[in-house]
């Protein structure tokens, strides 16, 4: 059994899963988040009940086999909010991971396990998946590097689905070096690459999403990325974040509702308070309010498309806050919540890729600064982020 002071990996007996002998990842280590299914584990989804129905998987999802015919070798599944449906990264049945990069706050979720598990150099890097932030929220809060690529540019086949729509499998690396090293691996050529010198827009309606204290800290790595790199022109990803909000929490729920009712009124498991009542929701979505959701939807996926061209990038925090506290009752937290969801929807509704950069760990806790880039640059987006991330002076090794 490993040693895991931070929590980070489930705690399964080891199973062999054999990498090649050579490949463009050999000598790295990585995890999978425990909703993608490895050959000779369970996918436990972060619930007992879960867990108990998973079985042993017989097949290893696409997207881990792709690192292991890499050379990366496996080091074991990850922590999970419940069916990966939070962004807290508290777990009431398994324990909340620790986060290495501040003690005592949370470290985001769902995809939790992972982002600790890099932060705390447990490993090279590491697999999650994003809905609506469950990377780019621990990925900030854990002070490494995350990428939420393109809507269906990463295999999903073996992932435990949670709203298909916007279920994404992306990774937390502590340098973007490895950032890119595993989507050179995983994403194969940007079709559409952004050019040497993209164009810059600071969204400020996203950047008045964050805390005073964030806002600060955020302000002051603008400044220096604007030194090095050219000037920012302001510009609004939405008209209305709101109404984006809006349809996200429609269309999530009811998809998640969808997707694992059957499973829920059949074993009626045991879960968060919280989450039963965001899986209580979705049967309340109508088809006029799914049918308004998906046209709203489709209306900014065209606007963005429209605003960012092919070598425009967005700028925005990846969360308006540093990590809160462990003992912050979920009470409290509503309108962090709500300012999270708001800055999630661009990336979440457009479907195109997000690249959250560490920028700040002192005094008030890591931070992160996203780049979101057209459909399909993925690759050049992570690239971009080295560069920003060089002149914000915060890169991390």
């Amino acid at each position: 059994m490993r040693e895991d002071p931070y929590r980070a990996f489930m705690p399964y007996p080891d199973a062999a899963a054999p990498s090649a002998p050579a490949g463009a990842l050999q000598g790295l280590s990585f995890a999978v988040k425990d909703v993608i299914d490895v050959a000779g584990y369970p996918t436990g989804c972060g619930n007992p009940v879960k867990l108990a129905a998973s079985g042993v998987r017989t097949k290893t999802a696409p997207v881990v086999q792709a690192l292991l015919d890499a050379g990366a070798r496996f080091a074991g599944k990850t922590q999970t909010d419940e069916f990966a449906y939070s962004i807290l990264g508290r777990n009431i049945h398994f324990g909340s991971p620790v986060n290495p990069a501040a003690p005592g706050r949370i470290s985001g979720g769902s995809s939790s396990g992972s982002a600790v598990a890099v932060a705390a150099r447990q490993v090279d890097f590491a697999l999650g998946t994003d809905t609506a932030g469950s990377l780019r929220a621990p990925a900030s809060y854990c002070g490494v590097f995350g990428i939420r690529p393109t809507w269906g540019r990463v295999d999903n086949a073996g992932v435990e689905p949670l709203s298909p729509s916007y279920d994404t499998v992306g990774w937390f690396a502590r340098s973007a070096e490895t950032l890119a090293a595993v989507g050179d691996v995983l994403l194969g050529d940007d079709p559409t690459p952004l050019p040497g010198a993209a164009r810059f827009l600071v969204d400020r309606a996203c950047f008045g999403l964050a805390r005073p204290e964030a806002a600060a800290a955020l302000e002051v790595a603008l400044r220096r990325v604007e030194l090095r790199l050219g000037c920012f022109d302001i510009a609004a990803a939405a008209p209305n974040l709101d109404n984006l909000c809006w349809a996200l929490r429609h269309m999530q729920s009811w998809e998640a509702w969808e997707a694992h009712k059957t499973f829920i009124e059949r074993h009626a498991p045991v879960m968060n308070a919280s989450l039963a009542e965001r899986f209580a929701s979705g049967k309340d979505v109508t088809e006029t309010l799914l049918a308004e959701s998906r046209a709203l939807a489709a209306r900014f996926r065209n606007h963005l498309a429209d605003l960012l061209g092919e070598g425009t990038v967005l700028v925005l925090p990846t969360m308006p806050s540093p990590p809160p506290f462990l003992a912050e009752a979920e009470a409290s937290m509503e309108d962090f919540r709500n300012r999270t969801l708001r800055l999630m929807c661009p990336s979440s509704l457009s479907g195109f890729p997000q690249v959250t950069i560490p920028v700040h760990d002192g005094e008030t806790g890591p931070l992160g600064l996203s780049l979101l880039g057209p459909a399909g640059s993925d690759r050049s987006l992570i690239q971009l982020a080295a560069r920003v991330a060089e002149a914000a002076r915060e890169r991390i090794a």
